[in-house]
Parts: C-alpha cells; structure tokens; sequence
C-alpha cells in the first residue's frame, strides 16, 4: 500500500472523526431517547470538541440555508439540491483557478520535463530550477489546493446537517446567530401541544426517488454482506468521468505521466470508496455529492474541454476528436526584449519550451563555473 494511499485512508478517518463531532452532545448515527435539542457544540479540553465547536459556524449556516429551502420548496430533495447549487455558484472562482493553475502545469509539462533530465540525481537543482520555471511564467502549482480544502470543510458539516440535524425534534437553538432568530415551520408541531420529541422536526421523505429517507443509509442492493446503494454507484462513475477529464490528452512521457498515475490511482481508490461507505452514510450526502459532482464536470467541460476522458476502451466519439473548450486556458509566455527595445509575449511550441529550458539550464551552468572560478 503506498503512501498516498495510506494518506487517503487517514484523511477518511479523520473525516468520520470531526463528522461526529460537529454537533456536541450527539455521537454519530445514535440519538439518545428521548432526543435531547441541537445544540451548538462549545470548547473543550479534548481536541475533538475543539474541533466541534470550530465548525459549527459551518454547520449552521448548512443547518439554517437547507431549513429555508426546505420550507420554501416543501421537498427536503429539492432543498439539497438547491443548497448545493448556491455552494458551488460560491465556489466557481477558486475553483476555475484551480482549473486553470493544474492546466498551465500541464502545458509547462516539456520544460520540466528537460530539466529533469539535465539534472538527472540532482533533486535540490531540479527543486530550483522547476521554482523559477513556475515563477516565472506566474504559475503556482499549490493554488489549486485552496478548492479541494474547502469542499472538504463543507462535506463533513453537511454529513452532520444530515445525520443529526435534519432528524432532531428540537434544532430551535442552531436557528439563532448573532441574536437574529429563524422561524421555521416545524411538521412535528414544534411549541405546539403535539410536539412530540421522539419525531423529527423536518420532513426527511424524498417522494421522488421512491420515498427515499435522506437521513438514513439507502442500500437496496446486497453484495457479499456489503450494501450497496445506487446513488453510491453513480457518484462513483460521476468521479472517474471528473477525474479522466482533468488528464492532459495523449498523455506524454515524463512529468505528465507521472501525475497521469497518481489520478489513475484515484480513479480505483475514490470510487471503490464511495461504493463501500454506501451502505452507511446517509442517502442525503450522496445527492449532495452527485450534485456537486455534476457542477464541477460542467465547470471542467467549458474550461478543459473533455480532457482525457477519451478514449474510453479504445473508443473516441467523432464529437470529442475537435473539440476545443469553450474557455481555453492560454499559457502566458515570459515578457522579452526584442531587439527594438519593446517587450513582446512569445507564443511557442513544447519543442522551443524545451529548447528554452535547455538554455537556461546552460546559463545556469555557466553561471556556476564563473562563480567556482572566482571563489579559487
């Protein structure tokens, strides 16, 4: 097992951890009886209430938006969905540079690509010299990490809304922010003569997708002891089609195959993971997920194009062979001199990349022969 994977795994566990620590007083998939209020969580001694109460401004604001949508619609289904769009509509700038940051990498492929062979054992000139590559043409490959970590806050808080929030009889006190309170209309007679604190507040039946409880496992399917949910299955197949979209067409050797492996390794990984957590996440987090999922490979169509989606078993469609995307992402060349004395962008080729690399390797090395020179 390497030790990405390992990394992977680790990161899932913590998931499942700060999950059930999100809201204080509740223990994840268990709810004492009778139901004790949502509350918000408060600091602790212990790290993970720390953490609790840290996201609970998450966690609220999940809480309270899908509350309003769900009383506006009428259909917690809907609701999510339409929390989900508002998230990533928040999302679409950093995540375009994301976009756009992993594609200029791609493009400066050669260029590493040269100077890795020219200082082939030399890790701390390679480090160097793919630094001043990268600043010099305004790329920074860390950029795109900022998108990533924040879905990754929201999908542990959502899990909670879903978990815990949506089937708790009394949310009332994760209503309140900054002394503003939100109404809601609670179907189990919250303040009423009927309140009953066995039942939940909000309505968590999908009627479109067969009565579908979205606070609740949906496993239909058994395999081997194991359930299997259909929505688990079509989140996993939307991951490998996002994911082959973001690998550079025709995948070349050298850098780009060695980043084209570490997606392949998450083509197997993530989605074999989301089938396995099918049977105990609930239903609702996986509408979250394939919702978001769908937004992130219509933001990649228009910004990569279909990438390295195809071929698909050897099969391109005739629609996929010219396409180009409909917001391409250019490379910006380094600003030179030309000899008139005006600065001028230089469009090139990955041969003249490479070529360019060579030389400023060469200077490099110039450079430091002069320098051992005059330090004799």
């Amino acid at each position: 097992m390497t030790r990405r994977t390992l990394t992977l795994f680790a990161l899932l566990a913590l998931v499942a951890l700060l999950a059930g620590a999100c809201v204080g007083g509740t223990e994840v998939g268990v709810s004492p009886t009778p139901h004790p209020p949502l509350e918000p969580a408060h600091p602790g001694a212990d790290p993970f209430s720390l953490l609790s109460w840290l996201f609970t401004p998450i966690f609220q604001a999940l809480f309270i938006g899908l509350v309003l949508l769900d009383n506006l619609t009428g259909d917690i289904g809907i609701a999510i969905l339409l929390l989900t769009l508002v998230i990533r509509v928040l999302l679409i700038s950093p995540y375009r540079k994301q976009l756009v940051s992993q594609r200029r990498t791609q493009l400066l492929a050669p260029e590493v690509a040269e100077i890795q062979r020219r200082y082939k054992g030399d890790r701390t000139r390679i480090a160097e010299a793919q630094r001043d590559l990268y600043k010099s043409r305004g790329v920074n490959p860390l950029s795109g990490c900022l998108p990533t970590l924040l879905q990754f806050f929201v999908l542990i808080p959502m899990y909670t809304v879903i978990q815990n929030g949506l089937t708790n009889p009394d949310p009332t006190a994760m209503l309140a922010v900054f002394g503003f309170k939100f109404d809601i209309a609670c179907v189990n007679g919250l303040g009423t003569s009927a309140y009953d604190n066995m039942k939940p507040c909000i309505d968590t039946v999908v009627p479109w997708i067969g009565n579908l409880d979205v606070s609740q496992p949906w496993a239909p399917i058994a395999l081997a002891g194991i359930g299997i949910s259909p929505l688990a299955i079509g989140s996993a197949l939307l991951q490998v089609i996002q994911t082959r979209m973001t690998i550079k067409p025709g995948v070349a050797a050298g850098a780009d195959a060695n980043a084209a492996a570490a997606q392949n390794q998450s083509l197997i990984i993530l989605p074999f993971i989301s089938v396995l957590y099918g049977g105990i996440l609930p239903a609702g987090l996986f509408i979250y997920w394939i919702a978001s999922t769908v937004f992130s490979i219509v933001q990649q169509f228009l910004i990569l194009g279909y990438g390295g989606l195809f071929p698909l078993f050897g099969w391109t469609p005739a629609f996929a062979v010219e396409h180009a995307p409909r917001f391409p992402v250019a490379m910006p060349e380094p600003v030179s001199v030309s000899e008139g004395g005006s600065d001028a962008p230089q469009s090139r080729t990955d041969l003249e990349r490479a070529a360019s690399a060579a030389a400023t390797i060469r200077t490099d090395k110039k450079r430091d022969r002069q320098g051992r020179r005059r330090g004799r």
